[in-house]
């Protein structure tokens, strides 16, 4: 594999050196790195082979079974198969991140390389989120909405006109299953758990390969790369644990006290993550600890749940009714959190949340916020009357806006202003790493957003970004890598409150 690899990079090189006549890069991709991959390949390989030993077991086990104990052995075979699928995926999407990641680093093509695969991996994430979120409210909206009581016959809990796309669309629901399955039967699945692999690629590419630039800020705490990236993924799976054992305890039945402790249960844990990582990051893992939850309802109990009524229905079997609440239960849960987790997924884009000192209220208070606004909705396509909801919501949001909105303070020594000269040299100093035409930074080849500070003129220029990003929010520097000091925030501050001169 090593003399593949080798020739592999001996021709890129070349590729690349006939292309631009110049040398090419130089790797750091070293015998460490070919060792760590074979072991996780063998990892692969053997958990693999475990789960296949397990499968082809349940496939002995099955013969001469029936009844319900068919069914649950047919469902759990499905459900393992689909398990070693997904597996095998995740490791083999982990290591060639890994192997791109570490093939380019500390080269000239590893901004370029990064930021390609971040385009992609987003561009993924975002379609299959659409699809995924379009058939969630859907299917919640045909819920809502069937018609329960008029002209119905026995078998069925529900139907449903509708019109769509110059066409009529006639819609029934059963209270349990058909009693002949149809052949071509529509899953939807793939656009969530295709959703939930490509955010994580996505949490991996931009905070835990650099988990230095993005996922940690030392004055929040000073901890190691490696220690920040086993707190997310180790926080992810007990997050998942925690809220599944939830569902399935008693209080699932009593919906005010579950979605009180749920919502306390979020908080936690949002709480705990501004604690460990920076602010931007903290969002995001409440984001994709919601995501891993919705996820995990559809690929641990919803679909599940769906296989054995389908199984049970094919042999003939009644199918536990108690299986399509427990779906519905899960159906209803990622309803109510999809627009929090909306939010939460485009916060990054807005430091007046994650770099508020309120931050932690901010993201709850948001959360809040959509629930309500989903409630009011699914209230109204119940045909419901919901006169309080909305007020309620659009009054917490101005709370939010005036919450989250800056303090002025007085920071100019003996009232007067910093001077130009000043501010220029804790530019050099803190930001032009970053913001220049050619940065200077290890990381970050190209100036964030385009925003470059080399004339004097651009400072100026962009005066309003650096008091909102540097003063306000305190959110630039980046995790604070060039460690701007307080006294330098307040005389960038000094500066732009008399004016933002030259001189």
């Amino acid at each position: 594999m090593k003399l593949v690899a080798t020739f592999i990079f001996s021709l890129f090189n070349g590729l690349v050196w006939a292309e631009t006549g110049k040398e090419g890069f130089q790797t750091n991709f070293d015998v460490t790195n070919w060792i760590f991959i074979l072991i996780m390949l063998f990892v692969i390989y053997l958990t693999s082979g475990i789960l296949r030993q397990v499968l082809q077991t349940l496939k002995q086990r099955l013969k001469g079974k029936s009844g319900q104990e068919e069914v649950l052995l047919l469902t759990e075979i499905e459900d393992i198969g689909e398990q070693r699928r997904v597996f095998i995926y995740l490791g083999l999407m982990f290591l060639a991140l890994y192997g791109i990641y570490y093939f380019v680093e500390g080269t000239t093509w590893e901004a370029h390389v990064v930021e390609w695969l971040n385009l992609i991996v987003r561009w993924t994430h975002v379609v299959f989120g659409i699809a995924w979120i379009g058939a969630s409210f859907y299917f919640n909206f045909l819920e809502n909405a069937l018609n329960r009581k008029e002209g119905l016959r026995d078998e069925l809990a529900g139907n449903l006109w509708a019109i769509h796309g110059g066409g009529f669309y006639y819609l029934e629901k059963y209270k349990v299953a058909p009693k002949e399955i149809p052949k071509e039967l529509h899953w939807f699945k793939y656009e969530a758990y295709f959703t939930w692999l490509s955010g994580f690629t996505l949490l991996v590419i931009v905070y835990y390969l650099d988990a230095n630039v993005y996922l940690i800020d030392k004055s929040v705490l000073d901890i190691s790369p490696q220690s920040a990236v086993g707190i997310g993924l180790v926080s992810l799976a007990l997050g998942w644990l925690g809220y599944d054992m939830l569902c399935k305890s008693a209080l699932a039945k009593r919906q005010t006290l579950f979605w009180f402790i749920l919502f306390a249960f979020i908080a936690g844990f949002a709480w705990f993550f501004l604690q460990v990582f920076s602010p931007r990051a903290a969002y995001i893992h409440v984001g994709a600890l919601i995501g891993t939850m919705m996820a995990g309802n559809v690929f641990r109990v919803i679909i599940p749940s769906q296989k054995a009524m389908v199984n049970a229905a094919k042999r003939g079997g009644s199918p536990n009714p108690l299986l399509g609440k427990r779906a519905l239960q899960r159906s209803r849960h990622n309803n109510y959190l999809t627009l929090p987790v909306i939010f939460i997924m485009i916060s990054n884009h807005f430091p007046t949340t994650y770099g508020n000192e309120w931050n932690w209220f901010i993201l709850i208070g948001l959360s809040l916020t959509s629930v309500l606004v989903k409630h009011y909705l699914n209230v109204i396509e119940e045909g419901r009357k919901a006169v309080w909801i909305m007020p309620i919501a659009v009054v917490c949001m101005f709370g939010l806006t005036f919450i989250s909105a800056p303090r002025p303070k007085e920071v100019c020594k003996d009232g007067e202003a910093t001077k130009f000269e000043e501010v220029r040299l804790i530019v050099d100093q803190r930001c032009v790493q970053c913001h220049s035409e050619n940065p200077t930074d290890d990381t970050q080849k190209v100036p964030p957003n385009g925003v470059v500070f080399d004339k004097d003129e651009d400072i100026v220029a962009y005066a309003d970004r650096i008091l909102n990003r540097a003063v306000v929010t305190k959110t630039m520097p980046q995790a604070n890598k060039t460690e701007m000091t307080q006294e330098e925030r307040d005389a960038l501050q000094c500066w732009i409150d008399h004016g933002a001169k030259l001189k």
